[in-house]
């Protein structure tokens, strides 16, 4: 008798995702539950099974907050201004994901590249 698989299901935004950033460089990191897209160390957008965050910046955050299917983010009880959440609905056509990644990437892209600190070496007694 096979055992069932443990594995989840891979997550269909993350394709959709890889796909509408083409051949721009960026990186992928497991957070908050989901899939982060990274573009030069800076958080781009992630996805969920409650749809998708998006990094839009404090002064897009409103707009952003008051378009169809959209709300401001929260974790743990405290708003994160500067990201949005998207509701599955509000990502239903390519054209919806563009729009998304379009406003994310608007904002990324005036970030300087963050740079990971050296590591130190932990001293022994």
């Amino acid at each position: 008798m096979a055992k069932p698989s443990t594995s989840l299901a891979p997550d269909p935004m993350v394709e959709r995702l890889r796909a509408a950033l083409g051949r721009r460089a960026f990186t992928e990191q497991k957070m908050f539950g989901g899939t982060c897209f990274m573009i030069d160390g800076n958080m781009l957008i992630g996805t969920s099974k409650r749809g998708l965050l998006v990094r839009v910046g404090k002064a897009a955050h409103a707009a952003a907050a008051a378009r169809p299917h959209a709300s401001p983010m929260e974790m743990g009880g405290r708003s994160m201004e500067g990201y949005v959440h998207v509701a599955p609905e509000g990502t239903a056509t390519e054209a919806d994901l563009r729009g998304w990644l379009g406003l994310a990437l608007a904002f990324v892209e005036t970030l300087p590249p963050k740079v990971k600190p050296a590591k130190v070496a932990k001293k022994r007694a």
